[in-house]
């Protein structure tokens, strides 16, 4: 079997609040009649990212063909999660035309192009890109780099810089294996910021990548799709800092999920959110909550102190409507800190 009757899979990556999610389902809203199917890797027990993309109202766009993998960091768990749940899909009477697989904000794909190459589905599939999306105002704002400037000088000097920074260490590793890099949230930059983010990121890339700035994650499908990587084939050229057979888990992060009791006004559960985020180590808040007197489930989204909210569809008959909120921090980050805000 050759590549051009493999199934194609894009695997978008990008670390926590990048925009993955909402690229992942322009890219759904726009496939004009493509038979997609989407695997989505949660970091946290709410299936929030399987739950949006489910919401998005387009036909053809059924829970059957969004496959969430909630069991931890899909780079981890592939051989338990995600090869049954790629054999499942290539099963089906009428198998998809092309496969996106959205990790978590905390994998390293590499591990997961590497799992292209086992037998089972090696002749059936392949990477056809690898996307990491990038958020421009958390580069901006330093996130993933104590000096950056520094960095580079080491970088320059050393191929194999060691981080202490274990933000720094997920990102790069996602900008080292990517094929495509979606600069994400460029409208939040002004011209001179915008150029220095894009120079950062690119001074990241071991080779030489398309960088595509975006708003909201809206690209066009075409761009996306179809960049024939064979990334599975192409192993070397994606260097990581974790070597094969290396162990790779997330002690340096962790997660948990608190109850939300229904807000008065959106605007008043965002508030609480953007005060819960200001706790030390806190990365990422996101989740559902009811708003009283609003037949409209309400979504929220938190990124350092930067958090947006809409109401995304009405409760179904029957739903609970108990609200939760996944926080994600390094770890240690202040639960209690953290609950006494999100509580009000």
């Amino acid at each position: 079997m050759t590549i051009v009757t493999k199934i194609p899979c894009t695997i978008v990556t990008g670390f926590l609040g990048a925009g993955k999610t909402t690229l992942v389902r322009h890219v759904i809203e726009n496939a004009k009649g493509r038979r997609l199917a989407i695997l989505v890797n949660e970091f946290g027990d709410v299936g929030f990212d399987k739950s949006f993309l489910a919401a998005c109202g387009v036909e053809g766009c059924t829970e059957e063909s969004i496959v969430e993998l909630p069991n931890g960091c899909i780079c981890c768990t592939v051989a338990d999660d995600f090869v049954p749940a790629l054999e499942t899909l290539l099963g089906r009477a009428e198998p998809p035309e092309h496969i996106l697989i959205e990790t978590s904000g905390l994998a390293l794909p590499k591990p997961l192009v590497q799992a292209f190459q086992w037998p089972a589905i090696r002749s059936r599939v392949t990477v056809d890109g690898v996307v990491a999306v990038v958020d421009g105002p958390a580069v901006a704002a330093g996130a993933f780099a104590e000096d950056p400037e520094a960095l580079a000088a080491q970088r320059a000097a050393d191929a194999a810089v060691d981080h202490d920074n274990p933000l720094e260490e997920v990102f790069e590793d996602q900008l080292l294996c990517a094929d495509l890099v979606v600069l994400n949230k460029s409208d939040l930059l002004d011209g001179e910021t915008r150029a220095r983010v894009r120079a950062e990121v690119e001074a990241h890339l071991p080779r030489a990548v398309k960088v595509v700035e975006t708003e909201n994650g809206a690209i066009d499908p075409l761009v996306l799709l179809g960049l024939g990587a064979a990334a599975e084939d192409d192993l070397d050229a994606r260097p990581s800092h974790h070597g094969d057979g290396e162990d790779h888990d997330h002690d340096d992060f962790e997660t948990v999920a608190l109850p939300i009791r229904p807000a008065v006004t959106a605007g008043d559960l965002a508030a609480r959110v953007e005060k819960a985020a200001e706790a030390e180590g806190v990365l990422r808040i996101k989740g559902f909550a009811e708003v009283e007197g609003k037949a409209m489930r309400l979504v929220v989204q938190g990124v350092g102190r930067r958090v947006a909210h809409h109401f995304d569809r009405p409760w179904r008959t029957g739903e609970s409507r108990d609200g939760r909120l996944v926080v994600i921090g390094l770890k240690g980050f202040d639960q209690g800190a953290v609950a006494a805000a999100l509580a009000g």
